[in-house]
């Protein structure tokens, strides 16, 4: 293997890594469902497809010089999955949040997915 691709390896695994870090704070730190969601979707989502080409250059470049579809395939399903799976978690939240407000509220529909989620166990 070039040190060429060597170094595209390490790098792409280097930027995967810190991008997966990125958004596991994110997850942790924000401060509500719809916010939190995005670290998951958007950061390591990104994360884990930079290694995940950083594995298929690896293993494309070798003794067999055959192109890795098992990694491609995989990458493939992450980057389809994790928006469908992302939206439709924020409209089960948006729903359920919507839901639990009294319908003669002041609030329009519309604005009502900007307030803040609640735990159903805490005091209004």
């Amino acid at each position: 293997m070039s040190t060429a691709t060597e170094s595209a390896v390490a790098v792409l695994i280097v930027l995967g890594a810190l991008f997966v870090l990125l958004g596991s704070i994110g997850l942790a730190r924000l401060p509500d469902f719809l916010t939190r969601l995005h670290g998951p979707t958007k950061a390591t989502t990104l994360g884990v497809g930079a290694m995940l080409l950083a594995s298929a250059i690896f293993f494309s470049t070798g003794a067999n010089e055959g192109i890795s579809l098992h990694e491609l395939a995989i990458l493939f399903f992450l980057f389809i999955t994790a928006p469908v799976t992302a939206h439709l978690l924020a409209k089960a939240a948006l729903h359920r949040q919507t839901g639990a407000q009294e319908s003669d509220s002041d609030t329009p529909v519309r604005d009502r997915g900007r307030e803040k989620l609640r735990h159903p166990d805490q005091p209004s």
